[in-house]
């Protein structure tokens, strides 16, 4: 049975949400793709969580360090639960007939506040110019943000097995 420990599933971790943010970064200019506010969100968090995995996967010794590593990761999982609500929110957006809802319209929320600051600090990185109900990019009949939902989901088992693993090792 696969049971790997949990310093190499956090490092895992930091790559596959690290890759995920670069291959957003890669295939928006590539595919001349149109990023929203949720996109460039996600992208965010994507880029946080790599870090965080990061410094869980740096973290975790058996010393003082270890409830640094606690830390992280709760901080990852945190991340994990509100990306995968965000590309829920965004995936149930672009499920809905065309032009009946919108995520454009309204006055401004924390998320579009926050991207607009990010855009206007590094816009390659941040500037959001799509619509979150568009699907302009669809593998295997899902779109990104279905994708995004599924990563968001599966770091988080991953990440909440590994804390748990690390709180409760397994003797062979």
């Amino acid at each position: 049975m696969l049971n790997p420990a949990p310093r190499p599933l956090w490092a895992l971790l930091a790559l596959i949400t690290a890759a995920v943010a670069l291959a957003s970064l890669v295939l928006t200019p590539w595919l001349e793709l149109e990023p929203c506010h949720l996109c460039i969100f996600q992208r965010t968090l994507f880029m946080l969580m790599a870090l965080l995995a990061a410094l869980t996967a740096a973290l975790s010794y058996p010393d003082w360090r270890r409830l640094g590593a606690r830390l992280t990761a709760f901080i990852f999982l945190g991340l994990a639960v509100f990306g995968s609500g965000v590309a829920a929110y965004q995936s149930w957006l672009q499920w809905q007939p065309l032009d009946e809802v919108s995520c454009i319209g309204g006055q401004p929320g924390p998320i579009e506040r926050l991207v607009e600051w990010l855009g206007q600090q590094s816009p390659v990185l941040f500037m959001a110019s799509g619509f979150c109900e568009d699907k302009q990019l669809v593998i295997l009949g899902l779109s990104l943000a279905n994708w995004a939902f599924l990563v968001f989901i599966g770091t988080l088992a991953a990440g909440a097995w590994a804390l748990w693993r690390s709180r409760h090792p397994i003797h062979s």
